[in-house]
């Protein structure tokens, strides 16, 4: 199959079932980054373990999927794109299977990872699979849609886990994904269309350096809150894994065939996107791991109730985010991008202020609404613009390059928040719960600050829109110059 520059224009019906498919199965990979957070305790009670234990069930999942995103944009490159990605949903079923029939925490954990593995496969290929099927002037909408699923199901994962294993049992979170995984699974094999990159042949040395190196910050952030970020393990594991990410770099300006060119770099708005993705995806993930507590320790809500009250946030995607992508392709993706971050802010801020032991929910309800308007707004475009930044041909890696900075930034996020928090308050009260979320808070807002900054660097032109085809496809500054 040829490269993605090259593909005709797609029937109406190819583009419908991508979409479908396409955000069928990352919904299952998105769900089950949080799902299982509201469960912790019940799965403890079942299967015995401690606190880190029950930590690694959850950073089981996040370290090989932040790990893999650009090694799987390769392989999808270079293999086939609807190959790999029909291979990551059998993976993610099979695992799935696994998780539920887990009979320790040890197994959790080992199907978690193998979960985290496949879904790096789903998340970066969807968008490119999504670009090869939908016109250039119909990707905004397209994307906003895969946005809204994508938003959704990341802010929903406490609502799901906590009601599955409220009714049900905690096994049923991962039962769930079965009859999803057997439906997708066929139709992704004989509806979607394949595409390759251009890339001829892999480049083994490049992806191995990425992966260690990723997977040593990675580890390193999540052990940071358990150990101190002062432990001798925690800095040996940022020096190494930074050692070796600097091998990459140097790696991949000296192989003629690189994993990830670097001459992506050279657009401001590619840098710009992945940037505000770190950032913006640590100021929520932190902050929803702090507030869903909140809403279950000290406000005294079952997983469930504490599920339903943060629907005026978790709903808001699937509203607002198709309005959103369908705008960016009207006016370009930064406004809308930096609108949503402030108004993320704002919400976060009004948490802050009102975050007291005897807070009334009806208080709380407009600062959700605010979080959950401003991050269907980043959702919609942020796809767009990651894929508009680059020339097609690199639409994989870039893909995988955006993953990657917002699965880093989410780890980032907790670690950075769980650290603020525990170092001014803790459990013991709900005084000394507040005193610890509040400064939390403050940091979430200081980062989305931030990322709404760094947007505003995005050139005026080439915000969320394709770049045109380039003679040479590592060359990403034509991007810069796409008409907004």
């Amino acid at each position: 199959m040829s490269d993605t520059r090259h593909s005709p224009r797609r029937p109406r019906a190819v583009v419908v079932w991508t979409l479908l498919l396409t955000s069928a199965a990352t919904f299952m990979a998105s769900l089950d980054n949080l799902v299982v957070t509201t469960a912790l305790p019940i799965i403890r009670e079942d299967l015995g373990g401690d606190l880190a234990a029950l930590e690694w069930i959850v950073n089981g999942y996040t370290l090989p999927f932040a790990c893999l995103l650009l090694f799987a944009s390769a392989l999808g490159d270079r293999y086939g794109r609807r190959l790999v990605f029909a291979s990551g949903v059998a993976l993610f079923t099979l695992a799935s299977a696994g998780a539920a029939l887990a009979g320790s925490t040890d197994a959790l954990i080992a199907a978690r990872a193998v979960q985290g593995a496949a879904a790096a496969a789903l998340i970066p290929l969807s968008l490119t699979l999504i670009s090869a099927a939908v016109p250039p002037e119909r990707r905004g909408a397209a994307f906003g849609i895969w946005g809204a699923v994508n938003g959704l199901a990341i802010a929903g994962g406490p609502l799901v886990g906590g009601t599955i294993t409220e009714h049900l049992s905690w096994h049923w979170i991962f039962w769930l994904n079965i009859p999803i995984g057997l439906l997708v699974l066929p139709l992704v094999l004989t509806r979607l269309p394949e595409s390759r990159g251009p890339v001829k042949r892999l480049d083994a040395a490049g992806t191995a350096l990425a992966s260690a190196g990723l997977f040593g910050v990675v580890l390193a952030i999540v052990r940071a809150h358990e150990h101190g970020w002062t432990a001798t393990s925690v800095l040996a594991g940022f020096a190494l894994g930074a050692v070796l990410l600097y091998a990459f770099v140097r790696h991949e300006s000296r192989t003629p065939e690189p994993l990830l060119p670097l001459g992506l770099f050279r657009s401001r708005a590619f840098t710009a996107i992945n940037i505000t993705s770190l950032l913006m995806y640590a100021g929520m993930f932190g902050s929803i791991f702090l507030l869903t507590q909140f809403l279950q320790l000290i406000m005294g809500y079952s997983p469930m109730e504490a599920g339903v009250r943060m629907l005026p946030w978790t709903a808001m995607p699937m509203i607002v985010a198709p309005l959103a992508g369908a705008l960016t392709d009207r006016i370009g993706g930064r406004p809308v991008v930096a609108s949503g971050l402030l108004l993320m802010a704002i919400g976060m801020g009004w948490f802050a202020l009102y975050a007291d032991p005897a807070v009334s929910y009806a208080g709380m309800v407009p600062a959700f609404i605010l979080c959950g308007i401003g991050m269907a707004m980043f959702f919609a475009p942020s796809g767009a613009m990651a894929m508009g930044a680059v020339p097609p041909g690199m639409q994989g890696i870039a893909s995988g390059v955006n993953n990657s900075a917002r699965e880093v930034g989410g780890a980032l996020g907790v670690a950075v928040l769980a650290s603020v928090f525990a170092a001014r308050g803790g459990y013991a009260s709900g005084q000394e719960f507040t005193d610890g979320l509040v400064p939390a808070l403050w940091v979430a807002v200081g980062l989305l600050v931030v990322s709404a900054a760094v947007i505003t660097w995005l050139p005026r032109r080439g915000d969320g829109r394709p770049a045109p085809a380039s003679g040479d496809p590592t060359d990403a500054r034509p991007a810069d110059r796409v008409p907004a």
